[in-house]
């Protein structure tokens, strides 16, 4: 497997065997150096570049690379500083009533579903959870708990803790047959995994920046689906979210009829030029290799981890894989098998009682067959 990246774009893969991407992934340089000149030019100079007209363009980039992400129009991205942020301006948006329900998974990450149980609160909406087998949740079992009250299905395209991977296109149909919206957390796969926002039949997708997409904390990018423009009022809104942002007056408010329309007010709009830089960087080697090249890397993990009797509890059919390969170590304790491969330059992550791998482009097969090696010399 030829390498995708150059070692000197993530300094840190030079000595550690960093398999961690579904909780922190690395950035690559130019990322950095994009955050750190639009920070070091504002402090410095203040307004003298980054003026009225720079501000109301700054998040032009970032849409032209999400467009290329979820392959879409421009008019389809809006950016904002995390997913929960995004979600919650939606939840607020759509406001289920009383009569209806939200559908989502009962191991899916807590920030997918947070925010419609705040609205549930105000409106008295059904949050129902389909129950999970372990950390697997059959998709038969989502749709069926689809009705013709359910308002939204809100699940992750990726579970964090397995890296199961949903069949959007599946799950859309079966909403909008029902009159529902899909509503997906794209943390664990965007940068990861080929997503056709259009093609999938998806109503939103939201991604955070710092997982797959190599981006920084404080930064997120959304793809909503034209039918939603102008038909959604946003729940969160400031100065931004009038159609001319410099035509200040508080006495009206008129949205944009594009997905801008969710990008309230200001934020530290470097960690937007990082994230727009890094999407840049994954889009230009291409989502399809990056993903072929970390199934590849996946594969090899799981070879190694069979032959130490190790047991994965990651979904084993290819439709359903990304490279997160989790696997539960018997009697040996998470925490320490992690601690001791940090010592040793291999860095994993804990959820739950599991240990979870999660490779990347800037890995390689040296990285995988040192955490085998080291795994296996700590298990004895």
């Amino acid at each position: 497997m030829s390498p995708l990246v150059k070692s000197d774009d993530f300094p840190l893969t030079k000595k550690s065997a960093y398999i961690n991407a579904a909780n922190v992934a690395l950035m690559p340089k130019p990322s950095i150096e994009a955050i750190n000149k639009w920070h070091n030019d504002v402090g410095v100079n203040g307004s003298n570049n980054f003026n009225d007209l720079a501000e109301d363009n700054v998040f032009e980039g970032l849409r032209a690379e999400g467009a290329r992400l979820f392959n879409c129009s421009e008019d389809d991205i809006a950016g904002g500083s995390s997913y929960t942020e995004l979600l919650a301006s939606i939840a607020w948006a759509v406001m289920p009533s009383a009569e209806s329900n939200v559908v989502s998974t009962d191991i899916v990450f807590p920030s997918t579903i947070f925010p419609w149980t705040r609205v549930s609160h105000h409106t008295g909406c059904e949050i129902r959870f389909v129950h999970s087998k372990g950390v697997y949740t059959e998709p038969g079992e989502i749709i069926k708990s689809i009705d013709k009250n359910t308002a939204v299905v809100s699940i992750s395209h990726a579970e964090y803790t397995s890296g199961q991977l949903y069949d959007l296109k599946l799950l859309a149909d079966h909403c909008h047959e029902n009159g529902a919206l899909l509503i997906v957390d794209a943390t664990q796969s965007a940068g990861a995994v080929p997503i056709d926002g259009p093609g999938s039949g998806a109503d939103v997708i939201i991604s955070g920046s710092y997982k797959w997409l190599c981006g920084p904390f404080g930064a997120a990018v959304m793809y909503l689906a034209p039918h939603l423009q102008n038909k959604l009022e946003p729940g969160i809104v400031g100065f931004r979210s009038h159609a001319k942002m410099w035509d200040l007056s508080a006495t009206r408010l008129e949205y944009p009829d594009t997905a801008k329309k969710f990008e309230a007010s200001t934020m530290a709009f470097g960690c937007i030029k990082g994230l727009e830089t890094s999407m840049q960087y994954l889009n230009d080697i291409g989502i399809d290799r990056i993903y072929d090249y970390n199934i590849g890397l996946a594969d090899k993990l799981i070879e190694g981890l069979q032959q130490l009797n190790i047991k994965i509890v990651s979904p084993k059919v290819q439709s359903e894989r990304t490279s997160i390969v989790t696997c539960h170590m018997g009697k040996h304790d998470a925490v320490y098998i992690l601690e001791q491969l940090k010592v040793r330059g291999v860095i994993a992550h804990k959820r739950q009682d599991y240990v979870r791998f999660a490779p990347h482009l800037y890995n390689n097969i040296g990285d995988i067959e040192r955490a085998i090696y080291e795994l296996g010399d700590i298990l004895g």
